[in-house]
């Protein structure tokens, strides 16, 4: 497949397309408050220039690329809320006028015919590439990493178990690696997504009939449920990864 990437501020004409590629997330992934903030055609326009559109050779639009830059007061320590908190701080930054000194992906996607053909180390590639022409030094990524199945596997343990060859087990994480990433440290509530019980079950069409936590397909680790409460809330752990860009080196 050939594929073009074009910058959202350079072709605005692809916001369209960009907004109606079909999700590949979890219903309950779509729901973090605090991500509803970002993808908004609004708030999404203000960050334009950290979104990449890919085309294959028709012109159709198969893939996407977000970051966003925010003000990042140690850049030796990463914050805890990881995907959250670049969010929140990408749009507090824009709005207080200050001066951003670090980005972070926030997502790479592509629609069902695009996925398989080993487009991911390009997309991530151009990226990093992006935030070398807006003169950042590093990006940033808190990663997802999507292959964990065994939920009752600590975290920390997962992310850093590896393969034969020294490469990570966790495929999303091996392409990072692959692409000259490095392991940082875990953001341990990098995506919060509170809910009702009526709402997690609408989300999930399982029952969230008793208290404690639950399991839910997606999940990389159980929701906790109190029923008492009617509420549930997933607290997703990532991994933040540094990539190095090559400006200022």
């Amino acid at each position: 497949m050939t594929v073009t990437i074009s910058v959202l501020a350079d072709r605005p004409d692809l916001a369209e397309p960009l907004w109606n590629m079909t999700s590949s997330w979890p219903t309950f992934m779509t729901k973090d408050p605090i991500g509803s903030m970002y993808f908004d055609p609004n708030i999404l326009e203000i960050f334009a220039d950290h979104v990449l559109v890919y085309q294959d050779d028709t012109g159709a639009v198969v893939g996407k690329a977000h970051s966003i830059p925010f003000h990042l007061p140690d850049a030796t320590a990463l914050p805890a809320d990881g995907w959250d908190g670049a969010i929140r701080r990408g749009i507090s930054t824009r709005l207080g006028g200050q001066v951003a000194n670090a980005v972070s992906a926030l997502e790479i996607s592509f629609t069902a015919d695009a996925r398989g053909q080993g487009l991911s180390t390009a997309l991530l590639v151009a990226l990093r590439d992006n935030a070398r022409r807006l003169g950042f030094s590093e990006l940033l990524a808190p990663l997802r990493p999507n292959g964990r199945t065994d939920l009752d596997e600590p975290f920390d343990t997962y992310i850093r178990r590896t393969r034969p060859d020294g490469l990570p087990v966790d495929p999303w994480l091996r392409v990072h690696v692959r692409a000259g990433g490095r392991i940082d440290s875990v953001a341990p509530r990098s995506m919060v997504v509170p809910g009702t019980v009526d709402e997690w079950r609408e989300w999930t069409g399982m029952p969230f009939d008793r208290s404690g936590p639950v399991h839910v397909p997606g999940g990389l680790v159980p929701v906790i449920c109190d029923v008492n409460r009617g509420t549930a809330v997933y607290t997703e752990p990532n991994v933040w990864i540094r990539h190095r860009t090559g400006a200022h080196d």
